[in-house]
């Protein structure tokens, strides 16, 4: 049995690890609008998802219904994000106006390990 072997086996591991943390990017927020299938502007709500997730690698979302946010108060809105990774991968996520008030969406910058990646 050779036990430093098994020392460098666990330090490579360890080092793999530390390289993936190393690699974690921030989100910058480029653009979010809310009830833009009700005549909302685009990025009416930009500011707000950037204060709140700018500069993390991961960050949840809660949507919630503001008056004067949309045009018309009996529309279902919906909620659309576009964001990037240090300005490198772009990403865009939408919640559908049947999610409701009250819904969260996930901005995340943090690379998939999973099956298939």
């Amino acid at each position: 049995m050779n036990i430093p072997g098994r020392i460098a086996i666990v330090s490579a591991a360890a080092l793999g690890i530390a390289a993936q943390a190393g690699q974690a990017q921030h989100i910058r927020v480029e653009s979010a609008t809310y009830g833009a299938n009700c005549g909302a502007a685009t990025g009416n709500v930009t500011r707000d998802l950037a204060r709140r997730c700018n500069e993390r690698e991961t960050c949840r979302y809660v949507v919630k219904a503001r008056p004067g946010r949309t045009p018309h108060a009996s529309c279902a809105a919906d909620f659309i994000a576009e964001w990037s990774c240090d300005h490198r991968e772009f990403h865009r996520a939408m919640l559908s106006a049947e999610a409701g008030n009250g819904s969260a969406l996930m901005l995340t910058c943090v690379p998939s390990t999973g099956a298939g990646k």
